[in-house]
């Protein structure tokens, strides 16, 4: 049974089957969409009329962040990713272990917000309240529809997923360009001023903007499938993050300029929908929706199979138990049962704001994990500057505190709720290597 599982994981694995257009398209595909649309309002909450400029600031975080990725993925290109670089760095024990579950959990966690956003944006065309139960149904129904497809070993999927890239982001480029077309490229209407925006809800902001960006690490996760990977990785890496960061502002500043500040916090949760109406009426709004649908759909469909296949690499690993309950299928089947259970759970149980806040939290640390291990044990090895390294780590230890300062003075359940999961993840890996 384990030989026939490995053969039929390591069968998805083709090498020089990925080049470096497609290594960008895939990580711009993945970075560009449901972040961008869900995650808008949010940060305008926070940021204040300074919104656009978060995006800006987090995508200079993410520079520093993609550092010890490029570095990693140079040396040492492999499917594995992010728990190969851990490995390297702390060995076989309990913070690999722990720090790729808190990846795979921040993976997880974005399907649910991705699936939330399909809902939120779906019902925008219906007379329904943004909080009815229906939002959670067709957020639970896309979830279960990508499990299928997954399952059914479409290999249509990869080109799909690559094809509605490129739909999606010229979709939102379109946007952009249309709704900054319309307000006459001018931001008179939502003057950009610092008297709403505070320092720490800035630096907050630019927790969830990060997230917007963090899509970028799947390329490492592809390291052994591109074409070059001791160049490309890095490369498509930069290019992605570049593309994001244009994309982004100018998404930023068409909604800043077609809707005020307190009408873009109003409609958090579908900004990019409510900026269409002034700026393009019904056929607008038709067309963000129809973007939204695009987005979400191809995202989740896209990010199951990848999350899947980490979980399903950290069983071969020997780092996290793995149990069969009884189903047929090899081990990624499994993994697949157990990251969508997961994601319907959170998709039941939390709303788009608290979702994020957790997938900020979780990446944020695995993040600070990463760097500190290159930084401790691997900064000779792969020739990584010191510097660059501990100016990552304080960018994400100072926007990790001030998200953590705000979320206490007004969701304390969602530091509750980091803080079971985290001790779930260390507590529980201690145990269970303990055991091995």
């Amino acid at each position: 049974m384990k030989d026939h599982s490995q053969h039929n994981k390591s069968s998805q694995y083709k090498e020089n089957s990925l080049t470096l257009v497609g290594a960008v398209s895939m990580g711009t595909g993945v970075m560009i969409g449901a972040g961008i649309l869900a995650l808008t309002g949010q940060i305008a909450e926070l940021a204040g009329s300074l919104f656009p400029l978060a995006f800006l600031a987090a995508a200079v975080v993410t520079a520093f962040s993609a550092y010890s990725y490029v570095k990693l993925s140079n040396a040492y290109p492999s499917a594995g990713g992010i728990a190969m670089f851990l490995k390297k760095a702390y060995g076989k024990g309990v913070m690999t272990a722990a720090g790729a579950l808190l990846m795979y959990f921040s993976m997880v966690i974005n399907q649910s917000l991705v699936a939330k956003t399909f809902g939120t944006y779906s019902i925008q065309l219906f007379d329904v309240d943004s909080g009815s139960w229906i939002v959670s149904a067709l957020a639970v129904g896309l979830l279960i529809f990508a499990f299928l497809l997954n399952v059914s070993g479409n290999r249509a999927i990869g080109l799909f997923s690559l094809l509605m890239a490129f739909i999606k982001i010229g979709g939102i480029v379109i946007f952009a360009v249309g709704g900054l077309w319309i307000a006459d490229f001018s931001l008179e209407s939502s003057p950009v001023g610092v008297a709403d925006t505070s320092v720490t809800g800035f630096i907050a902001a630019m927790a969830l903007a990060i997230l917007a960006y963090k899509g970028f690490t799947t390329i490492t996760n592809s390291g052994s499938e591109i074409v070059d990977p001791h160049r490309n990785v890095g490369r498509a890496i930069i290019i992605s993050i570049a593309i994001c960061v244009v994309i982004y502002l100018l998404v930023a500043l068409a909604v800043a300029g077609n809707l005020s500040l307190p009408e873009i916090i109003a409609a958090k949760d579908f900004a990019l929908a409510e900026a269409a109406r002034p700026a393009l009426g019904d056929y607008g709004l038709w067309f963000t929706v129809a973007l939204a649908i695009v987005a979400t759909a191809s995202g989740v469909i896209a990010s199951i199979f990848a999350v899947s296949r980490m979980l399903a690499m950290l069983t071969d690993m020997k780092l996290v138990p793995h149990r069969h309950f009884g189903m047929p299928g090899n081990i990624q089947n499994h993994t697949l049962v157990y990251t969508i259970v997961i994601a319907i759970l959170l998709t039941l149980f939390f709303d788009l704001s608290r979702i994020a806040s957790l997938g900020a939290i979780f990446y944020l640390l695995m993040d600070i994990a990463v760097h500190w291990g290159v930084l401790r044990h691997l900064r000779k090895e792969i020739k990584a500057n010191a510097v660059i390294l501990m100016t990552a780590i304080a960018f994400d230890v100072i926007v990790l505190g001030a998200f953590l300062m705000v979320k206490a003075s007004t969701d304390m359940m969602v530091i509750y709720a980091a803080v079971v999961g985290i001790l779930f993840v260390f507590i529980g890996e201690r145990l269970f290597l303990r055991q091995k």
